[in-house]
């Protein structure tokens, strides 16, 4: 009776991957900070992809923009809109200035230039309403927050230009409204203004939607609640996010069950076949979506916004290399990489046999793989060199000029150990990374990739269903 019950939790979290995997989820996520007539916000940005990495990783596909000028936001808006038509979830994420003029929100591209409300009318700035109404319209839930509820910045010329009739200019954004199935969230109630947080780092909103809103079987309305708690306390209550829903069944942005306490005890008794159920960690893979987002900016503001967001990360030392690398100049990284390094190593051969005589054990593979990774030359951490792996080393030997082969020989080996000024740290989650089970996991959902390949179970979820199945109950009776 205890292997049925297993058995059918386990088959119930399997359906729960695979509807997740199946469901169309799109993303428009735009954070606008650099503006040309107005007071520059540093944190939008950084906020905007901070956020879209988050809902990759739950399987959105994600429309994304940073400093978008009028043309080039509704460029993305009509592409977020021919993909939002159909989809399960559209979700609508905007940081940057916001403007509120007679009970009527409007967002603004960087190039905006008000004037007076004609000039908003006509098109300076984007109608909220009017662009959630042709986006969004057709999908089944609608999800909309917005990080934008800062002073006006055209206050002032507004209203001296309204020489002829009253004009209502309104601090922070007017209240809305949600339709059938749809959650508007403010950063701050109607009226009200919005902290933008502490430079090159996330705003307090958008640092409470990241941490909460794709937590593993929590329902978005609960989220929310979350996330209002939190921005309250770290704003010391000055600020309380503010939202509105009419959804009308529950939401969940990362369906996976929340890991059980005694989740390893059926392995550890030897009733589950080993390896058969894993799950990689939905925290570990959002870090790691943000550290590759950043890992080869220039600029600091961004490494901050990861250390602020995982002060205790695994890519923290790296992040700090880079940063002191940044401050150093912008050739600091590589102008050393030849100094110090044997004339030989640009000769000498290298292949299965110059590699076999270093003796790696899969600890000090692990660790070549993180230092490439930190170089930029991205791989996996398994701690075996397969083909993926040889692709990186090639890669790596060709730019730095020795014999490109994809093997290693002790030369090679002493340059690469040379290069990196800190590794990361060693990671539990790296030895996860040998499991194809825990490959296929991923927070409930698939991770796009460019051309869209999905990481949750591939083309077919349900062959992946079968044979994971077919897996643990094998396991099971050969027990």
């Amino acid at each position: 009776m205890r292997y049925l019950s297993v058995i059918l939790s386990l088959i119930c979290m399997l359906f729960t991957a695979v509807s997740a995997h199946a469901e169309k989820r799109v993303a428009f996520v735009v954070g606008n900070g650099a503006y040309k007539n107005v007071a520059q916000l540093p944190n939008p940005p950084i906020d905007a992809k901070a956020m879209a990495g988050v809902l990759r990783n739950v399987g959105f596909d994600v429309v994304e923009g940073t400093n978008l000028t009028r043309d080039k936001m509704t460029e993305k808006l009509l592409d977020f809109g021919k993909k939002a038509q159909g989809a399960d979830v559209a979700v609508f994420f905007y940081a940057g200035h916001g403007i509120a003029i007679s009970g009527s929100n409007y967002l603004l591209p960087i190039d905006a230039d008000i004037k007076s409300e004609m000039d908003v009318k006509l098109g300076a700035a984007i109608n909220i309403d009017l662009t959630l109404d042709q986006t969004m319209s057709d999908a089944k839930v609608k999800l909309v927050f917005l990080d934008a509820c800062r002073d006006n910045p055209f206050a002032a010329k507004i209203k001296s230009n309204a020489s002829t009739r009253s004009v209502s200019v309104q601090t922070g954004l007017a209240e809305m409204k949600s339709g059938e199935g749809t959650l508007i969230a403010f950063a701050t109630g109607p009226g009200q203004t919005a902290l933008d947080g502490q430079e090159g780092t996330n705003s307090p909103f958008t640092r409470a939607l990241i941490a909460h809103i794709t937590t593993p079987g929590v329902e978005i309305q609960q989220a929310m609640t979350e996330v209002r708690a939190q921005v309250n306390e770290e704003t010391n209550k000055g600020q309380l996010p503010w939202g509105h829903t009419n959804l009308i069944g529950s939401v969940y942005l990362n369906p996976a069950p929340a890991p059980a306490p005694n989740a390893a005890a059926p392995a550890a008794t030897g009733s589950i076949a080993p390896g058969a159920v894993a799950s990689s960690s939905p925290g570990t893979d959002v870090e790691l979506e943000f550290w590759r987002s950043v890992k080869e900016s220039n600029k600091r503001e961004e490494l901050d916004a990861y250390l602020s967001s995982y002060p205790n990360g695994q890519f923290k030392s790296l992040a700090l290399a880079r940063i002191a690398a940044i401050e150093n100049g912008p050739s600091t990284t590589t102008r050393n990489i030849s100094s110090g390094v044997d004339p030989a190593t640009f000769t000498e051969e290298s292949n299965q046999v110059t590699e076999d005589q270093i003796g790696l054990d899969k600890g000090q593979r692990r660790d070549v793989q993180r230092r490439l990774t930190g170089l930029g030359f991205d791989t996996k951490v398994s701690g075996k060199f397969d083909e993926d792996t040889r692709t990186v080393i090639k890669r790596w030997q060709a730019a730095r000029g020795y014999p490109t082969t994809g093997y290693f020989n002790k030369l090679q080996h002493k340059a690469l150990l040379s290069e990196i000024v800190a590794a990361t740290t060693t990671s539990s989650s790296d030895d996860t990374d040998d499991h194809p089970a825990r490959r296929h996991s991923g927070g409930g959902g698939r991770r796009s990739s460019g051309g869209g390949g999905g990481g949750g179970g591939g083309g077919n979820p349900g062959a992946f269903m079968g044979g994971l199945v077919g897996g643990m109950m094998g396991g099971m009776l050969r027990h």
